[in-house]
């Protein structure tokens, strides 16, 4: 709901319209474009991605998607064959996905997939201005007791797609435009808190030292060798089986993003270092084995350095596995799409990839199945002005959405 956010909103609308769609805005400021083909009663397909953008953003996580679905049932519109779909498709551009405003992602496809609770109107930004306040500065009207009205009937929704980079480097590196997605790897965000002895940089002796900083530095390492090396770690029992292992050491990615100390002078040990630690993968046991091997040993290292270590799990999302039909549907959309840009150009199969991203996906995975297309992007870079996509890949993911319509006319 930020001025830019509004122009963007008004600017897909009117793209919406210009394919032939009917268009509204709902509470949550989610804009809506649908087509109710030959059967208007019959269960609808979704197609949509996020209108948002992270702070000093590129200009495709997100737009693609919604660009790619209505420039798809755009060419159907021109070639008079928009009411030959068998069943409704709506293309939704959703609000807000990147939680960048109000902390907190998904807003939107969490609202339509009735998953967002209600306590979430009154989440805030920076400047006190909370998501109800917002949507009413723009003249949008929600409470706690209507905000249940914009989730979708299971039953009236056949299935959701979603166009979007990768956001890695895989399918560059192979030297194909498009992917289809396996799943979507759930994650855990824990702060690990090591508190130790602070004191002067030059009077204590090391072999007395309790510093923290030194810990923190032997668990991060720790870190590092569990998810390279998952199987080195991990027993094979009842709880981690081998096929377990054999998930982890292909999906699992773990990252500490932020570290800081107390009271942080070059002259001093630190008294207190604080770090986090972002850990995914797309097997959801696999994840929780590796956090319990991970805090057995940081506690185990804290007190074998005499320090105290307090680990807190901060964020908890399960991983999302795509429909292995509808997998298949936009494989085949994909091949076609690719066939149809030259002639043996790629002849390779487009490859099956995980998301190691979050999607607005994984909000509506709690309304109906999912899928998901990948495009690749250059250097795999993406929250950043340097995220690019060639063109011709913007024309690849138009045309296996179109390819993947086609298949429903």
């Amino acid at each position: 709901m930020s001025p830019a956010s509004v122009r963007a909103g008004n600017l897909i609308r009117g793209w919406m319209e210009d394919a032939g769609l009917r268009t509204w805005i709902d509470q949550m400021g989610n804009v809506h474009g649908r087509v109710d083909g030959i059967n208007a009663s019959s269960k609808a397909i979704l197609i949509g991605s996020h209108l948002d953008t992270v702070v000093d953003a590129g200009i495709f996580d997100g737009s693609l998607g919604v660009v790619s679905a209505i420039s798809a049932l755009k060419v159907l519109n021109a070639r008079g064959k928009l009411g030959n779909l068998l069943r409704p498709v709506e293309v939704i551009a959703f609000s807000d996905e990147e939680g960048v405003r109000f902390q907190s992602t998904f807003l939107g496809s969490a609202a339509v997939a009735g998953i967002l609770p209600a306590s979430a109107l009154q989440f805030s930004d920076k400047s006190g201005v909370t998501v109800q306040g917002a949507l009413k500065e723009n003249s949008i009207q929600i409470s706690e007791e209507n905000l249940h009205n914009l989730k979708y009937d299971r039953d009236s929704v056949w299935g959701y797609v979603e166009v979007h980079i990768e956001q890695g480097p895989v399918l560059e590196w192979r030297g194909l435009p498009l992917g289809v997605v396996k799943g979507i790897a759930g994650q855990t965000r824990m702060k690990v808190t090591v508190r130790g002895s602070q004191g002067h940089a030059g009077t204590v002796p090391m072999s007395m030292r309790q510093d923290p900083m030194s810990a923190a530095a032997e668990l991060i390492v720790l870190l590092e060798s569990l998810c390279k090396r998952p199987e080195d770690f991990l027993s094979f029992d009842g709880h981690c089986k081998d096929s377990t292992v054999q998930s982890l050491s292909t999906s699992l990615v773990c990252t500490v993003g932020e570290i800081s100390s107390w009271p942080s002078a070059s002259n001093v040990i630190p008294g207190q270092v604080v770090f986090t630690v972002d850990i995914r993968a797309i097997d959801d046991m696999g994840r929780e084995a590796v956090i319990y091997e991970l805090s057995n040993r940081m506690y185990q290292i804290c007190d074998r350095r005499s320090v105290s270590c307090i680990i807190e799990r901060k964020h908890d999302a399960g991983a999302v596995m795509c429909d292995d039909e509808l997998r298949r549907q936009l494989k085949f959309a994909a091949d076609s799409a690719l066939k149809r840009m030259s002639d043996n150009q790629f002849l390779d199969e487009v490859p099956v990839l995980m998301s190691g991203a979050g999607h607005d996906a994984m909000a509506i995975s709690h309304l109906t199945k999912v899928g998901m297309i990948f495009v690749r992007c250059r250097g795999g870079v993406s929250h950043s002005p340097e995220e690019h996509v060639l063109d011709d890949d913007v024309w690849a993911a138009g045309l296996s959405v179109l390819a993947f319509l086609e298949t429903h006319m």
